[in-house]
């Protein structure tokens, strides 16, 4: 277990405490307003009543942030992925269990667990929920020792499993076939794109801060530095620096539509 791994693995777990800390805050006045609202009704026909409005920003604030939870736990089951130890476990099997009953009774406490654990239960339907959708995907080709990102549209999302069955609708010219690819890959090596039409659905990232985005006229993401933030509105595209894209000696500054830039996973190798 090397100390970097531990280091990000720890602030990932602080963000999710402070947005989980921010999910409490938004949910103590969303209740109190629907306390006001269900006492005094009436307060809504009022000339200059906010209310409703107010209750509008707190609901988009309360889903934001769900959607950051959902963002940083993937991001944290990445990151364990990352620091497990691989290879058989054949021993360990062999200390805790004996036969196929033991390990038919792990199988089931894992599951029990699963169901129990809300946490959990939210993250495994929001990734069914993206069925359809176009999201980036992490691949580490054969014999590499770097990262592959590019965009990919998820068929099916097993939660037994917890794998998602994707489509590679456009390999690269150097792929070995010209046909399109599916792989199936975990959930920590998938991360949700903001949907293009709820621009609240994407952060804003600020000057300097380290991302992944879609690299112009292709459907590869790579890392890139923010030049330009937070933006004035919610609809506006980030400008970005992508690391290698050297240029004349510099790098160019490149428009990247809101809804194609995430957040750099911790250890991202590519």
């Amino acid at each position: 277990m090397s100390s970097p791994d531990v280091v990000s693995l720890l602030e990932s777990s602080k963000e999710l405490d402070r947005v989980r800390k921010e999910q409490e805050e938004i949910l103590s006045e969303i209740n109190k307003l629907h306390k006001k609202l269900q006492t005094t009704p009436e307060v809504v026909e009022k000339p200059g009543d906010t209310s409703l409005a107010r209750l509008k920003v707190l609901y988009t604030q309360a889903k934001d942030l769900s959607e950051s939870e959902a963002s940083i736990s993937n991001l944290m089951l990445s990151q364990i992925d990352g620091i497990l130890p691989t290879g058989p476990q054949g021993q360990t099997r062999r200390r805790i269990g004996k036969g196929n009953e033991q390990k038919r009774k792990r199988v089931k406490t894992e599951s029990d667990i699963s169901r129990l654990n809300p946490t959990m239960r939210h993250h495994l339907d929001a990734c069914a929920s993206l069925k359809g959708e176009q999201v980036a995907a992490r691949v580490t080709p054969r014999n590499a020792d770097k990262d592959e990102w590019f965009v990919v549209k998820v068929i099916h999302f097993d939660k037994e499993s917890k794998e998602f069955e994707v489509l590679d609708e456009e390999p690269g010219d150097d792929e070995e076939s010209s046909g399109q690819r599916q792989y199936k890959l975990p959930m920590g090596n998938i991360i949700a794109f903001p949907k293009s039409n709820d621009p609240s659905s994407a952060p804003d990232f600020p000057p300097g801060k380290h991302v992944l985005a879609v690299y112009p006229g292709t459907t590869a993401l790579y890392k890139a530095t923010v030049v330009q933030g937070p933006r004035r509105r919610k609809t506006e595209d980030y400008v970005l620096e992508f690391d290698d894209d050297e240029e004349d000696g510099s790098l160019p500054q490149r428009t990247v539509p809101f809804h194609k830039v995430v957040l750099l996973p911790e250890g991202h190798r590519q």
